[in-house]
């Protein structure tokens, strides 16, 4: 499901407030200052042996300009997005997309698709809602390893 289900697919190209990005393959919009997000980005950077996915933080331009596109609110700790193909998923499937991209470690979270969707969200926003208290903050970009580096964008 794409967020409020209507948005076609790479419609942020003709969003003039988007700045062009390469968006050639998955693109996964994170909290860059949440550890698990960030734990999230390098385990990304580590085992996307196809070097497909990019990376962006919500606090650049480009995170903010894609969460507004979309109807997210930046602010908002449940802002979490998922772009691949063109098309944006949210919640706890972006997540689980996100890991069926990436394969291996990935797959781990493809149990998390048989919980009904309202659980999955509930589950989604428990989670987000804590993050920092739960996983503490950090900086995603500072000093990334070169396999994060290449990856980030915006």
């Amino acid at each position: 499901m794409t967020p409020f289900g209507s948005a076609p697919p790479y419609s942020y190209r003709n969003d003039g407030d988007v700045p062009t990005f390469d968006d050639s393959g998955p693109v996964a919009v994170m909290d860059g200052e949440c550890t698990l997000c960030s734990t999230g980005a390098r385990v990304i950077a580590r085992f996307d042996t196809k070097c497909e996915f990019r990376i962006c933080s919500t606090q650049t331009n480009l995170g903010h300009a894609l969460l507004t596109h979309y109807g997210l609110d930046p602010g908002d700790p449940e802002s979490w997005l998922y772009i691949e193909d063109g098309n944006a998923y949210t919640s706890l499937e972006g997540i689980v997309r996100a890991g069926r991209r990436l394969g291996g470690v990935g797959l781990v979270l493809q149990p998390l698709r048989l919980l009904p969707r309202p659980i999955q969200d509930w589950l989604y926003r428990r989670i987000a809602r804590n993050r920092y208290r739960l996983f503490g903050r950090t900086d995603m970009c500072a000093l990334p390893d070169p396999a994060l580096r290449k990856r980030l964008i915006g």
